[in-house]
């Protein structure tokens, strides 16, 4: 059985632990508030860009003018190319482990014969991929928490060459989809090429495009890909938040039941000590007066 001094050093140590998780937890709330709400205010954002595009693609544009723009071309996948979002930092629960088992599945099912090209995005992604031995095209880490769109841009440039040079055949993206500070779901979304979408309404829009449908919807393409990727960024800052939010909630809980455990051994062990030492004594005074 521990000593009683080995039992309070432990008392201690739990304590100091379940304060820092304390802190931790307090400070993830903090950040993890404002990570949402840049992802809520971004996701319309998307949405209505998607609806331009669809109206340009299904009403102002003919197949064959569609077929000219090099990012909505289809053709055979030979090859993939992945852009893995995982955060830089641990601490948050299943939310890396998740993501990494997503990536083995799709390498090992969905990439083909060929292994994919990977883009990794994020440092606990980029440490499992070079420990797997994956053929990674380029790195991206420490964009912090509160990343612009122009430090996405050059992840979107990577991706996109690949696919116009031929080297990858199509490009999906893979990151946590925020769902709730619970629900954190890996999600695989195709990137390029950019599949034309549909009016979901059926109206017809009445746009005048200036200078042409043609040059806008040249420049809207490349915009509609980096905002998928950046959205999936703010994606996954939300979800590493609130994941070690909960994570740190956990420990701290943790920490605090194995005080009261400990704190219950203690005054056993105290209790124990007492009582031999009473016993002792007892025994010496009987000795002494035999």
């Amino acid at each position: 059985m521990p000593s009683t001094r080995e039992i309070r050093r432990r008392i201690r140590g739990v304590r100091n632990m379940s304060q820092i998780t304390g802190a931790m937890e307090m400070v993830a709330a903090s950040k993890m508030r404002r990570a949402q709400d840049r992802v809520t205010s971004g996701r319309p954002y998307a949405d209505r860009l998607r609806g331009v595009l669809a109206d340009l693609a299904s009403v102002t544009l003919s197949a064959e003018e569609l077929a000219e723009f090099p990012l909505l071309q289809q053709r055979e996948v030979k090859r993939t190319s992945l852009i893995v979002v995982t955060p830089d930092r641990g601490l948050s629960g299943a939310l890396t482990s998740n993501i990494l088992r997503r990536v083995t599945q799709y390498i090992r099912n969905e990439a083909g014969d060929t292994p994919p090209r990977i883009i990794a995005v994020g440092k606990k992604g980029r440490d499992f991929l070079n420990r797997t031995q994956q053929d990674i095209a380029a790195e991206f880490i420490q964009l912090g928490d509160r990343p612009s769109l122009d430090e996405v841009r050059p992840i979107v440039s990577v991706a996109v060459e690949e696919f116009l040079n031929g080297t990858v055949d199509a490009v999906y993206l893979l990151y946590p989809q925020f769902i709730n500070t619970l629900t954190q779901k890996p999600e695989v979304v195709k990137v390029l090429p950019i599949d034309r979408p549909e009016d979901e309404d059926g109206e017809s829009p009445d746009y005048i495009f200036e200078p042409s449908a043609k040059d806008v919807l040249n420049e809207i393409l490349p915009r509609y890909v980096e905002v998928q990727v950046y959205q999936a960024v703010l994606e996954t800052i939300a979800s590493f938040y609130s994941a070690q939010m909960v994570a740190m909630r956990n420990a701290t809980d943790n920490a605090k039941e194995l005080v009261a455990d400990l704190d219950l051994a203690y005054n056993k062990a105290r209790q124990a000590q007492i009582t031999n030492e009473v016993a002792e004594i007892a025994a010496g005074a009987e000795a002494f007066r035999a």
